[in-house]
């Protein structure tokens, strides 16, 4: 609603709301060099490298504001600070060059996380209100991130204590631990009046009972997971309005509703226009050039577009008397092994009149011309009326459809109906279709995934819309020994905490200041105040309570494994630094490392390529998935087409020319003659490999014996790996 907010704002000032006069030009000076002072004060600001600075004055919809600008050789600031000198915005340059942008392999995130939340909080504690804000800092954002500079801080800011509306975000650079960005809502960006105290005199148990009364379930079928056949019974929360329950009055206010009121100015929250998906009346991905069109033709079973019309036209539900067939386009689907591919057409129809030029547009079987999709465009004029009442708009609806899938139709009934497009009669305004929604229902109810939802053209009672989904493979659990709807409903409550804080409430505009006669001017009868109640949060997201076991039901994402995860690395060798690479999602999917196992070519290429955020199963990779991890590899530098051998095992020595080539220090590693090293076994190493060699000691590679000619392992690679990414 935060952004809502402030695009409204803007684009009534950009459309010539009146504003207040600028600060006086014979105090300009004299604010700037008070907001500049105060704004160094408050920072600890040492500006004397910056050779350029600028202010501007800047009248915003609740406030004004100052964005002071320095500029140097060094680089550059930026400030935005309110007049009370409330620092809302910061921002800083330098003109350094990236020493850790290597080109190749990626690196571990740099920088202290502890170090750099210190800075965050005494940055904060400067900006911030002294007794009144606060924020409580989490870890950083950034801490799963490979090659991060710097560590990210967001959240709430708290007033007396308590949630709020405020947010807040901080970036710290991690090489030296300095605040470089920062940005934080204001209250006299974002509201009228003052900050409520922090006392309230409604309990939280009255509160929860009033709260609870907004909550309502209904029991339908659902499936528990996109691959099951069975639909069970749940319990599922009713869409409604958001509430909270002021802390003061103890009152139950509908929040929804006021920010409605709030928000219907300048023309937003009129009525629905008729609506549809006009792209899919465009020629479908993989539409056929008029040659392949009659190729298809020719195929058996396949009828053609005259032949289809025909079928089309002999429904005469579909109201194509006077309508014209402009196009068609036939389109071939995909399958798997011998399966016949199934082809379908679209067919555009148009009929021009009063109003402009009416469609049709169908998607049908190719072989049967049933239909499978339809949406129509029908022009509607300012004085064009409905000719027929919504009860006689379902009406048909329903007959067409018990005509046209009677067996499935025994099984529907209606479940909702679009209330936007439904205008009375005797309104001053209509609409130019019904639509309905019918579901499928088993045992007395609802299972909306399958469905079949119809449009009616309000002036003539045609069928002008079409779509469902309909699967006979699903069963339905038995609805025996399913708990009460109270039960349900107490279960649902329990999933909540009630929580105190303060909210943005829209209230009437009455007061005669300037900033409350701007926002008349602009439209708003009514704008945010700042009040202290309770609402309802839930830390995880759920959507449903089992019908059965009266247990909430969360979504399957939450349940899925972060990151990767070993059952045969625990207390090995390679233990710390297979995890810190599995942080990351650098690594093996699969569930196990096997750190001892000789290392092929397949399998170092396989580890590389999850540095991209997508591990992988080296047993169970397809030969298409192979492919692409060694395209990745060939586009790194770490090999050529010519160098593939999957199953190849790598010697220590090729293991360190391939992580190095692939970090970009191939070019200096591959000099003669410059190098040397300290390796018990240095005189064993051939001078080609004697770069690669010395590079792998100074970067901690590999210490003590050099072993080149040994076979590698997973552990070795993973261990080598980690270093690399240390630099």
């Amino acid at each position: 609603m935060k952004k809502l907010l402030s695009l409204l704002l803007s684009v009534m000032l950009l459309t010539g709301a009146a504003l207040p006069a600028a600060a006086a030009e014979a105090t300009a000076d004299a604010k700037l060099t008070e907001i500049t002072q105060s704004v160094k004060t408050t920072l600890a600001l040492d500006t004397e490298d910056y050779s350029h600075f600028q202010g501007n004055y800047n009248e915003q919809e609740l406030t004004p504001m100052w964005d002071l600008y320095w500029d140097g050789d060094s680089g550059s600031l930026s400030v935005t600070a309110l007049e009370n000198g409330t620092i809302t915005s910061y921002y800083l340059y330098t003109n350094e060059t990236d020493s850790s942008s290597q080109q190749g392999l990626p690196t571990f995130p740099q920088g202290d996380p502890e170090k750099a939340k210190t800075a965050a909080q005494a940055f904060l504690d400067k900006v911030l209100t002294p007794g009144v804000e606060s924020v409580v800092l989490e870890d950083p954002d950034d801490l799963t991130s490979l090659d991060s500079s710097t560590f990210r801080f967001n959240g709430q800011i708290l007033l007396n204590g308590l949630p709020s509306p405020l947010s807040y975000s901080l970036t710290v650079r991690s090489s030296d631990n300095q605040v470089i960005r920062f940005w934080r809502d204001a209250p006299e960006t974002m509201f009228l009046g003052d900050i409520p105290g922090a006392d309230a005199k409604t309990t939280p148990a009255d509160a929860a009972a009033a709260l609870k009364s907004t909550l309502s379930l209904r029991l339908e079928y659902v499936l528990s997971d996109s691959d099951s056949t069975q639909a069970v019974l749940c319990y599922l929360p009713n869409a409604g309005h958001e509430f909270y329950v002021d802390a003061q009055s103890g009152k139950l206010v509908d929040l929804t509703a006021l920010e409605e009121e709030m928000y219907r100015f300048a023309g937003m929250g009129g009525a629905a226009a008729d609506s549809g998906d006009t792209a899919a009346t465009e020629a479908e991905e993989g539409a056929l050039s008029e040659a392949e069109q009659a190729g298809i033709a020719q195929m058996e079973g396949v009828l053609s577009s005259q032949e289809l019309d025909r079928i089309l036209r002999s429904v005469t539900e579909y109201g194509l008397a006077g309508y014209e067939l402009v196009s068609s386009w036939f389109s071939v689907g995909t399958v798997e092994g011998d399966e016949v591919a199934p082809v379908t057409c679209s067919m555009r129809y148009s009929k021009s009149g009063d109003n402009g030029v009416s469609s049709r547009n169908f998607t049908v079987d190719a072989r049967t011309g049933e239909v499978q999709w339809l949406y129509s465009y029908i022009p509607w004029g300012e004085d064009s009326k409905a000719v027929l009442t919504e009860a006689e708009a379902q009406a048909k609806a329903e007959a067409f459809l018990e005509a046209r899938f009677g067996e499935h139709f025994s099984h529907l009934a209606l479940y909702e109906t679009s209330s936007q497009e439904i205008v009375p009669l005797d309104s001053s305004e209509s609409v130019s279709a019904y639509s309905f929604r019918f579901a499928r229902q088993e045992n007395g109810y609802f299972f909306p995934d399958q469905y079949y939802t119809v449009r009616v053209d309000s002036t003539d009672g045609s069928v002008c819309g079409l779509s469902y989904y309909y699967d006979e493979a699903i069963t339905f659990a038995s609805p025996e020994n399913i708990i009460s709807a109270d039960a349900a409903l107490d279960a649902w409550m329990n999933t909540y905490t009630v929580a105190l804080g303060y909210l943005l409430v829209p209230e009437k505009l009455t007061g005669s200041d300037a900033v409350s006669q701007r926002l008349t001017q602009m439209g708003f009868a009514s704008f945010y105040h700042l009040k202290l109640g309770y609402v309802l949060e839930r830390e995880d997201s759920l959507w449903g309570i089992d019908a059965k076991s009266g247990e909430p039901l969360g979504y399957t994402w939450q349940a899925e494994d972060s990151g990767l995860t070993y059952s045969d690395i625990a207390g090995t060798w390679a233990e710390a630094d297979v995890l810190r690479l599995a942080q990351f999602n650098v690594g093996y999917a699969g569930g196990t490392f096997q750190h001892t196992k000789e290392l092929t070519q397949w399998d170092l290429i396989c580890l590389l390529y999850s540095l991209n955020g997508y591990p992988m199963d080296p047993e169970s990779a397809t030969e298409a998935e192979r492919n692409e991890v060694y395209a990745t590899a060939y586009r790194m530098g770490i090999l050529t087409r010519a160098d593939r051998n999957d199953d190849a095992l790598l010697t220590r020595s090729q293991l360190v020319q391939y992580l190095l080539d692939g970090a970009g220090y191939g070019s200096v590693a591959k000099l003669e003659g410059i190098f040397t090293c300290s390796y018990t076994d240095r005189a064993s190493i051939p001078a080609s490999e004697m770069g690669y060699a010395a590079l792998a000691q100074g970067l901690g590679l590999i210490s003590g014996t050099y072993a080149g000619t040994a076979t590698a392992t997973r552990g070795q690679a993973a261990a080598m790996l980690c270093r690399l990414m240390e630099r």
